[in-house]
């Protein structure tokens, strides 16, 4: 049965709020009063009400024992939902309170377990058209859990039904004891084109940008903000209401295996664009464009990883034990905090896994080598130095150590001989708020209880039911800003209409193509030219893949570049001829006769030194320590800048430290065929005696070394996390290039051995035959040097 509205309320006493909307003013507008309507997504039914004047939007399962208040105000008649049904409107039911008021106010009304369920974030959910399962129940109720990652495909229909689905569930576990609280499903970045994928179709899935460090490359704080604004309405449409999103991480190491995740190298521009990153997607937008501040497409953001992951120390990465120290040899850590405060107002932060050390190899911050939602003194910067009042959640495994029964996923580095609940205690007592991929609220449990036997003791200054409602008013304050307790429930219709829009779509495109970067041209690429009835090659490669944590190494084979992408934009395209063996591994490669070809065109995807579940940099059978690479061919690391003795490593047994030192070992890249097949195609090129121009495009994760490449090559461009169809568009000159370097190339893998991991742009970059120098900020036109 539906929730049948109770009696007006004409007046709210002892309130001291103002009646009058935000924006109005008494008498302004025409009196009205709220609709109502039946809504459905073929699944679950619900209620959705229309406030006048702009007001909030709210929804309710049909079932739903939530009733209404009415407030009348010159003459208009405003609706508010009883979340507590005592008849009375409170702070937080009031939707035009501020957010972090509500919140504030409505952690006090809950319980520890509540509260407890609220600190959670669930493992990664990656199948929406499953529907509500019995395990998401059993966290949903037995656990109080609300906070549910979304990782599954962008189907809009089944992402729909399952969010309603779990919102009319959590409504219906409400009682006087337990008060409602709504599910608030997250998503990592699900927007990125990827270097190797052609355009979507209109209304196949997301809109589709280029990778953060792409959209970096465009210098363009109004791009960013654009992104925001759309992506975060394909978002909401989803079902979606958290981004664990930006990673804004200073790209101060080239090496390392996020940097296509970051802003880029320099801290001036990734302020900027951090910045503009949480500003589109945490408001609303009106029909003229206009920021009107938080609404209904409004998408609150978790910058991450907290300041510093950038600097992990020859790259390495610290979702292993391999790369969980990052290092800090120039003392930059500052630099790094700095973008951290210039996104300040985002309501979410996740910490790093990293253990954070100084250039002699010592914890930069306070005594103990551990990871930073174990450091005290390193939560004290992000709280009282960065300035960051939001709720911070640990990144997920951060609370399983590796010694723990079961362990698969465990980060908690420098703490896993802890107990358990002994490190949910550490935390929190460290400010951190929530817990990521933790389903299980028994140890969070346990935790108050010590907390409250240590506030008996002395130790700590406050009891745990206040402790709790700190968090909980900080979690809340996301849940409340972008309406989760106005209106939970996904309208299916308008959201089939808003995810993959044609605008949405070219407006990700659009971006694309001003994000792809040209770094030399002969004149190969021109304005208007005609590729349309031209032949052109592309030839073939493979990755061999890596080990990692989630099984073997998974091999790939195919065209550098799209050959599908290219058909749309050329005459004709033609490739090498493969054979295969038994298991579909490449045998040979041949290139074609090339007599009838105008043009050849070849794909280098950054070399592969990994990925961040596959202990990369380290051979856990031969113990063998080894360098990444930024070129493809074997890169043996024993250079005069290359560390004897590293900085980072493990206390071993006999009280020595672990010399994690690659000196003199080779690195292992995955996919040194690409660099092959440019040499092919080059040798192709000459051994026709035909003027054939190379067209290089590098489709780049991070920096590489041009030294590979450069001088056989009429036009180099790069794309960041765009599609093939973006980088042919431009190279066949129907976009002029606009994009700039937001990271250096370096001269060679000395110069990067040269640089300090935590210091930007120290790296000697690589100069080319006409002298242009490609290091941050670099780019061509038509013209020449993109002027800054």
């Amino acid at each position: 049965m539906k929730a049948m509205p109770k009696k007006g309320i004409a007046l709210v006493t002892g309130f001291g709020l103002a009646l009058t909307l935000a924006g109005c003013t008494s008498g302004s507008e025409e009196p009205a009063a709220y609709t109502s309507r039946d809504a459905t997504d073929g699944t679950t039914d619900f209620v959705v009400i229309e406030n006048p004047h702009g007001g909030a939007t709210l929804s309710y399962s049909a079932d739903s024992s939530i009733e209404i208040l009415e407030v009348e105000e010159n003459g208009s008649t405003y609706a508010f939902k009883d979340l507590n049904g005592n008849d009375k409107l409170d702070t937080f039911e009031d939707w035009r309170v501020k957010p972090a008021e509500r919140a504030a106010a409505y952690a006090e009304t809950l319980t520890a377990e509540q509260i407890s369920g609220l600190m959670l974030f669930s493992s990664h959910e990656r199948s929406p058209g499953d529907g509500l399962t019995d395990a998401q129940k059993t966290y949903l109720s037995e656990d109080n859990l609300r906070n549910v990652l979304n990782a599954g495909g962008s189907d809009v229909e089944e992402n729909v039904t399952w969010v309603n689905a779990i919102q009319a569930h959590v409504e219906s576990l409400a009682t006087p004891e337990l008060p409602y609280i709504p599910a608030n499903f997250s998503s990592d970045p699900r927007s990125e084109a990827q270097s190797n994928s052609t355009y979507t179709e209109t209304g196949s899935g997301v809109s589709l940008w280029p990778s953060v460090l792409g959209l970096a490359s465009t210098f363009s704080a109004e791009t960013m903000e654009e992104f925001g604004r759309v992506v975060s309405s394909e978002y909401r449409a989803l079902g979606i209401s958290n981004a664990l999103s930006p990673q804004i991480d200073l790209a101060t190491e080239p090496r390392w295996l996020r940097v296509s995740g970051t802003l880029g190298e320099d801290s001036e521009l990734a302020k900027e664009l951090a910045a503009a990153y949480v500003t589109g997607f945490q408001s609303t937008y009106d029909e003229d464009g206009e920021n009107i501040g938080w609404g209904t497409d409004s998408v609150p953001t978790t910058i991450k990883h907290a300041p510093g992951d950038g600097a992990g120390e020859g790259g390495r990465e610290s979702h292993t034990a391999v790369g969980k120290y990052e290092v800090f040899p120039g003392d930059n850590l500052e630099e790094h905090a700095s973008v951290f405060a210039a996104a300040s107002d985002s309501l979410g932060m996740m910490t790093n896994y990293s253990i954070m050390l100084d250039g002699e190899g010592n914890p930069l911050l306070g005594d103990e080598a551990v990871g930073t939602a174990y450091n005290a003194e390193a939560l004290k910067m992000i709280r009282d130095e960065v300035g960051f009042t939001g709720a911070i959640v640990t990144d997920w495994g951060v609370m399983t150590g590796a010694n723990d029964p079961d362990a698969f996923i465990a980060t908690a580095w420098g703490a896993e001989d802890m107990d358990p609940v002994e490190r949910y205690f550490t935390v929190l007592q460290n400010g951190v708020d929530m817990f990521g991929g933790v389903n299980d609220a028994t140890f969070l449990l346990q935790a108050y209880d010590l907390w409250n036997e240590r506030f008996e003791a002395g130790e700590v200054d406050q009891d745990a039911d206040a402790r709790w409602a700190e968090s909980g008013a900080r979690i809340l304050t996301a849940y409340f800003a972008p309406g989760l307790f106005d209106s939970p429930f996904v309208d299916l219709e308008k959201s089939e209409k808003t995810v993959g829009s044609k605008a949405n779509v070219e407006a990700g495109f659009d971006a694309q193509l001003d994000s792809v970067v040209m770094l030399k041209n002969d004149g190969t690429v021109a304005e208007d030219a005609d590729w349309s009835d031209k032949t052109v090659y592309i030839p073939h490669t493979f990755d061999v893949g890596s080990p990692g944590l989630f099984g073997p190494p998974e091999y790939t084979e195919g065209a550098t570049l799209s050959i599908e992408a290219a058909e749309g934009i050329f005459g004709k395209v033609v490739t090498d001829t493969v054979e295969l063996d038994a298991d579909g591994k490449v045998i040979s490669m041949t290139a074609p006769d090339l007599s009838d070809v105008d043009a050849v065109f070849v794909g280098l995807r950054s070399p592969n030194n990994g990925n961040n579940f596959s202990a990369a940099g380290h051979d856990a059978e031969s113990g063998e320590w080894y360098p990444f690479s930024l070129q493809w061919a074997p890169y043996t690391a024993d250079g005069d800048n290359v560390r004897k003795t590293s900085i980072s490593g493990d206390v071993l047994a006999d009280g020595s430290k672990e010399n994690r030192s690659y000196f003199g070992n080779t690195s292992r890249i995955s996919n040194a065929a690409d660099i092959d097949a440019f040499n092919r195609a080059v040798a192709a090129v000459e051994a026709s005696g035909a003027d054939i121009p190379v067209v290089t495009v590098v489709k780049a994760n991070n920096p590489v070394v041009p030294a590979e490449f450069e001088e056989k090559s009429n036009v180099v461009l790069v794309g960041f996390g765009v599609s093939d169809e973006a980088t042919l568009t431009v190279a066949a000159g129907e976009h002029e290039p606009q994009g700039r370097l937001p990271i250096g190339f370096p001269l060679d893998m000395d110069a990067v051995e040269g640089q300090l991991e935590d210091v930007p742009e120290d790296m000697d970059t690589y100069v080319d035959a006409e002298g242009n120098d490609w290091k941050f900020g670099f780019g061509l036109n038509y013209s020449g040097v993109i002027k800054k």
